[in-house]
């Protein structure tokens, strides 16, 4: 039986929910989220620490969200309220759904994948994401103001640059000290804190939790893995897409950055989901092949009312298999169409 499994943030939605919590709760909390976003991207793809696993930002920011006042039902409100789908998501997820078991998989936090699933009528059982409860842990005042004076340092540290580091040793001086003292923070103060049970509780769906994600979705079904269509866009995806990869099912990067074209097969690249949605349908009666066969042939292969359709609804998407003449070229397209559909902030993280 045939699946798709897709991440939300950037498939689905344009929002980096928790970035957008960052700043709305924590004043000049986009420097902090972004700040310890590259530090966690470091520690996951460059010093590969057995750790440490990508998306670990999520954990990393509770203590000072709930410094800063936020609790389960705010930020489940702010969800909701700020909730913004990529064109043509909602027909997306209704009609694969229709078609062939459809699960979510993302990062997200799990307020934020039901606020996702209330607006499209989307089953909240078939998602996977990151659980968590503001509410079971008590700050006492002395933590708050240590928390928020944490707050204050990291925000003032260099920003670290990762754009041609691949070992450690490619780092500015300055990016080790920032990275330093985010290993300072994070792995010995704020972890012998009371709030530092949030760091050991709270387990991201990230890295290798996705892939395991994607196991599980298949115990559900009874799929295979060459069955699968997986679509993510970013650092978190690479297991899941690796995985599908080399079992043979259909690894596709959307408007991903250099992290997921890197570990996908297919580069999809569009400012609206149609051409994810022709894919999903080819996938479904044709199988990896025949979606191996319309990349290779696109726009071309399309029937020419289809085409038309495509090209009346968005100017020159890109469907692409991936390989290492390409890749380059590849990843520089994808990346603009990421920050052009989600803003240079957003764009721009792993």
């Amino acid at each position: 039986m045939r699946q798709v499994n897709l991440d939300c943030e950037g498939p689905i939605t344009k929002n980096d929910n928790a970035l957008e919590l960052c700043q709305h709760f924590i004043p000049e909390g986009g420097r902090l989220f972004s700040l310890i976003s590259r530090y966690d991207d470091f520690l996951a793809d460059v010093l590969k620490r057995r750790s440490h696993k990508a998306g670990s930002t999520l954990k990393f920011i509770l203590p000072f969200l709930k410094a800063y006042g936020a609790t389960n039902e705010k930020v489940r409100k702010y969800s909701l309220r700020n909730l913004i789908l990529m064109p043509g998501a909602r027909k997306l997820l209704s009609s694969i759904k229709d078609r062939m078991p459809t699960f979510i998989i993302s990062t997200s936090y799990r307020p934020y994948i039901e606020a996702l699933c209330e607006a499209v009528g989307f089953p909240l059982e078939n998602t996977y994401s990151t659980s968590f409860d503001l509410d079971r842990y008590k700050l006492a005042q002395e933590e708050i103001r240590k928390l928020r004076e944490l707050t204050q340092e990291i925000i003032s540290l260099p920003q670290i640059d990762l754009s041609e580091v691949r070992k450690e040793e490619d780092l500015s001086s300055e990016a080790k000290k920032s990275i330093q003292r985010l290993d300072e923070i994070f792995n010995e103060e704020i972890f012998r804190m009371r709030c530092g049970r949030m760091l050991r509780e709270v387990n991201p769906m990230g890295g290798q939790e996705k892939a395991e994600a994607v196991l599980s979705s298949l115990r559900k079904t009874g799929g295979k893995l060459s069955e699968v269509m997986y679509i993510g866009d970013s650092i978190t995806d690479v297991e899941a897409l690796q995985l599908i990869r080399q079992e043979g099912g259909v690894a596709i990067s959307f408007n991903g950055n250099r992290y997921a074209i890197d570990s996908a097969e297919i580069a999809c690249i569009s400012p609206h989901t149609f051409p994810l949605l022709i894919l999903a349908e080819i996938f479904y009666k044709e199988g990896r092949e025949g979606v191996m066969r319309q990349a290779r042939r696109w726009p071309q292969g399309l029937d020419e009312k289809l085409r038309e359709k495509l090209f009346t609804v968005i100017p020159f998407p890109c469907v692409e298999v991936i390989d290492e003449e390409n890749r380059e070229r590849l990843i520089r397209q994808s990346e603009e169409m990421r920050i052009g559909t989600r803003g240079m902030t957003i764009g721009g993280l792993g």
